[in-house]
């Protein structure tokens, strides 16, 4: 740490159940830094099991808090930090908080959120997750009189830290939850804090750990529901995105040479008809693709009155593809390095070679099933294994692709040919009539595969897309 860094220490302001343990992990993980746990928390010195540090004691850590702080200082060659409740000592509060030479991270949560979190880990016993595989769950009851003194508290340690920092000109640094995995938020905290890199993702180990929606994991939702509605806070049935944020993936978007249209695909495992029908509606017979921001800017120019099309698919049909197409057979076309972790870690039962005489019907449900069940812990941030963009949530990547720009039509693939006429006539051209989701993947037809548990599966691991975007039980007609 140089004579001249902004800040000697930082400081991590935040609850329990906020995504602290997660927040320090990542900071850990960044160059430069060093963080110590809750260095005031009433029953441990900065870890759970650790009652002393840097030669001190609790006892002498009770007896002189700002001591700790000032040992922390003198030990650390990188820029050292801790986290902070509001149920941690107040002398310790108020020094970090007038100290101009300590950096503010602000960590906060939806309070029903830490609430509901924080009754699960008490009755479950399980307050850090490093994967699915080991996620402990329960469902808990909602009182009210238990959230409003969480509320209170919460709001009592908000207004201190604000004031404090009002009063003395200082600014702090404030991150959510629901930023804990947007890397470029976490690339302008290491910037705050002076790190001089981005975290390594390969050391951070925590997992979300309750990554349902809220009226999921509770006994009796309805009265949470009706309790928030009468303080105006938010609804407990939110849907959290904890999927990984995309580029709009432009380079697989295609346009005419000569016919108006810009299709943005949704990308994903199947035998995408869209690129072969756009080339023969334009007159010149071709497409372009691999296009900068600045070339598609360029071509909207050259071509008034464009449209911009996507197609959605039904989650269903669409996971079964990415399944047999990336994860089932062993080959080229597979993720071999995805396939050995869920067979390994995550008991998916796929064969070890395919094709195998004695894989049938009644196992490839069994193997399906398992794929998406894993998929829901998987969304949900609860595994090391990458969320591919074949199987991420369409909502995910539909937000991905308007954040260059929003489509003209979202289109429904059971609807592709009709509605496919329906955008070149509004451009002026007519293109050749397409059947829907042409090429499906074997070995089996989705029509024999689907049962009502996989159907309810695929509804769990794909929530978002069923709500957000009216998905109903899929249907062999589309």
């Amino acid at each position: 740490m140089t004579e001249d860094a902004r800040f000697d220490y930082f400081v991590v302001l935040a609850g329990m159940r906020t995504g602290s343990n997660l927040l320090e992990e990542q900071l850990a993980a960044m160059p430069g830094i060093a963080a110590h746990g809750e260095l005031f928390n009433p029953h441990f010195f900065g870890k759970p099991g650790i009652d002393s540090k840097w030669g001190l004691s609790v006892r002498d850590r009770n007896a002189d808090p700002i001591r700790v702080v000032e040992q922390m200082k003198h030990h650390s060659t990188a820029l050292p930090g801790f986290r902070l409740f509001f149920d941690h000592d107040l002398r310790a509060i108020d020094h970090v908080l007038a100290d101009r030479r300590a950096a503010k991270v602000i960590l906060t949560r939806r309070p029903i959120d830490s609430y509901v979190s924080l009754k699960i880990a008490r009755k479950t016993g399980q307050w850090w997750l490093g994967d699915m595989t080991s996620a402990r769950a329960a469902r808990v009851e909602f009182v009210a009189d238990e959230y409003a003194e969480l509320l209170n508290e919460l709001a009592e340690f908000q207004d201190r830290i604000t004031r404090a920092l009002q009063t003395s000109g200082q600014t702090a640094f404030h991150i959510s939850y629901d930023d804990l995995s947007d890397l470029e938020i976490l690339a302008g905290l290491g910037k705050f804090l002076g790190s001089d890199g981005p975290p390594d993702q390969r050391k951070v180990k925590a997992k979300v750990q309750n990554p349902t929606p809220v009226e999921s994991r509770l006994t009796n939702p309805s009265v949470a529901e009706e309790a928030l509605s009468r303080i105006g806070s938010p609804d407990i049935g939110r849907l959290v995105s904890y999927e990984p944020d995309r580029g709009p993936g432009m380079r697989f978007f295609r346009v005419g040479r000569t016919v108006p249209l810009i299709y943005m695909p949704i990308r994903g495992a199947w035998d995408d008809p869209v690129p072969e029908w756009l080339k023969k509606t334009d007159p010149d017979g071709a497409i372009d693709t691999g296009m900068t921001q600045r070339d598609m800017r360029r071509w909207k120019r050259q071509h008034p009155g464009h449209r911009s099309f996507t197609v959605l698919r039904h989650p269903l049909p669409r996971v079964h593809d990415a399944f047999c197409k990336f994860v089932l057979v062993p080959g080229a076309e597979a993720y071999a390095d995805v396939r050995d972790a869920l067979i390994s870690q995550y008991d998916v039962p796929l064969p070890q070679e395919f094709p195998d005489e004695g894989y049938n019907l009644v196992r490839h449900r069994q193997a399906f099933l398992a794929f998406l069940e894993f998929l829901a812990g998987n969304l949900g941030g609860q595994t090391s294994v990458r969320v591919d963009s074949s199987w991420a949530s369409q909502y995910a990547l539909v937000h991905a692709i308007a954040e260059f720009a929003i489509p003209d039509r979202i289109v429904r693939s059971e609807a592709l040919s009709a509605e496919l006429a329906a955008i070149a006539d509004e451009v002026g051209y007519s293109g050749p009539p397409v059947e829907p989701d042409t090429g499906e993947i074997q070995p089996f037809s989705l029509s024999e595969v689907v049962t009502p548990e996989i159907e309810k599966a695929c509804a769990r691991a794909y929530r978002r897309d069923y709500v957000m975007f009216g998905f109903d039980a899929w249907c062999p007609s589309g």
